[in-house]
């Protein structure tokens, strides 16, 4: 069996996507990526945002190629009635619906939770917001910086005598996004193998951020502890840290489970660290930071990175170079894990994209179009519906499409 003709493990699947940009979209997309029949709904006058943010070609971002790639694109304008009904008939056999809109916004359309619902008792329901759909917040407009920063994320990132500074990447629209996913998977199990009923999943993007903030609470609430920024350092697990090479390269080095920290104390030339009974196991190291990262510090610093890399994974030592865009597509590791796949664009210029995530052994996920042109399929699953041509024409007449 072919790549290609591999089942997907989603096929049958079927989603509906309102929204626009990251959260909601992204969640859509991994779907698609296993295999579910996406059906993205987007605004007649000019679609998804995402289509023209940031590099473009010829007029459409290479974001929107990567991110809505296995999307059926149909153009609806929500705002017409008539566009409405169309949904309401999309989502009669539709398995899940992903949207992330303000709240209030598909209830004031008639498309919220309970109307659709009624239509469709089975449905699964993806709800991303900035801040849930209850609650003294809800009614804010929510982006991933907020919530990032509402999250605890942005406080703690950055170095302590500089203002908080973001992650490069729209990392709580992500996490979102990824949250939305486990539970629509929850949620269709527990209707398909349990008995149970469909059911709306409220995924907050603050909450998104939150979940993953590790021991952040627990350490206030037991000790009255706020956990500062710390630069590249990460506090209170040492060693593990970012360190400078002789050619100014930067390596970053992890050595602080407690044989890794043996192994790199002697590889770096300190068997006195490395038998040192303060520093066996974490807690004593923590007290003793500046001592250890100062003696990887020196020993870096005499060496050049190829050289540290050398030495450190020849002595069992998790590290790493900080790799650039242009490092990670030249990467042989990248490629024998076809995490760097192509497609070539209308005009037949190919593009490096993603590849995609999770590797499944039997099922893997797999691109089989790139991110459609707006209203690419309009006219495809509207005849599912019984709209013929004609009737399709005098939709686009009145502005519904």
């Amino acid at each position: 069996m072919t790549e290609a003709s591999k089942p997907l493990p989603l096929q049958g699947v079927k989603v509906i996507e309102l929204g626009a940009l990251i959260a909601g979209p992204y969640a859509a997309a991994v779907l698609a990526q296993f295999g579910a029949e996406v059906i993205k709904i987007e605004s007649p006058d000019g679609g998804d945002p995402l289509r023209t943010w940031r590099k473009l070609h010829d007029g459409t971002s290479l974001w929107w190629y990567s991110q809505s790639r296995n999307k059926k694109s149909v153009t609806l304008n929500l705002k017409h009635p008539r566009a409405r009904e169309i949904v309401r008939a999309l989502v009669k056999d539709a398995d899940i619906v992903v949207e992330n809109f303000r709240p209030g916004t598909l209830e004031s359309w008639g498309l919220g939770w309970d109307d659709l619902s009624t239509i469709n008792p089975s449905l699964v329901m993806v709800r991303v917001s900035g801040y849930g759909q209850t609650g003294p917040y809800k009614d804010r407009p929510g982006f991933a910086a907020i919530a990032e920063s509402i999250g605890g994320l942005r406080y703690v990132t950055g170095y302590p005598d500089r203002p908080p500074v973001r992650v490069g990447v729209s990392l709580g629209d992500t996490l979102a996004s990824l949250y939305g996913v486990i539970g629509a998977l929850l949620a269709l199990h527990h209707h398909k193998v349990n008995g149970g009923k469909g059911q709306f999943i409220d995924v907050a993007l603050y909450e998104a951020v939150f979940g993953v903030m590790e021991s952040l609470i627990p350490e206030f609430s037991g000790f009255g502890h706020i956990r500062e920024r710390t630069g590249a350092a990460l506090p209170g697990i040492v060693p593990s840290n970012t360190y400078l090479c002789r050619d100014d390269a930067y390596v970053i080095i992890a050595g602080n489970a407690d044989g890794i920290y043996k192994r790199l104390m002697h590889a770096i030339g300190r068997a006195d660290l490395a038998d040192d009974p303060r520093l066996a196991r974490n807690d004593g190291r923590a007290q003793h930071t500046e001592l250890i990262d100062g003696a990887i510090s020196a020993w870096t610093r005499t060496h050049d990175l190829h050289e540290v890399l050398a030495t450190l994974e020849k002595a069992e030592v998790p590290c790493g170079p900080i790799y650039t865009a242009a490092d990670i597509h030249a990467d042989p590791h990248y490629r024998a894990r076809a995490m760097i796949e192509s497609a070539p664009l209308a005009d037949g210029r190919m593009i490096d994209f993603p590849g995609i995530v999770p590797k499944l052994s039997e099922t893997p996920g797999r691109t089989q179009w790139l991110g459609p042109r707006l209203g690419e399929h309009t006219a495809e699953v509207l005849a599912s519906l019984g709209i013929e041509p004609a009737a399709l024409d005098d939709l686009r007449a009145q502005g519904v499409v």
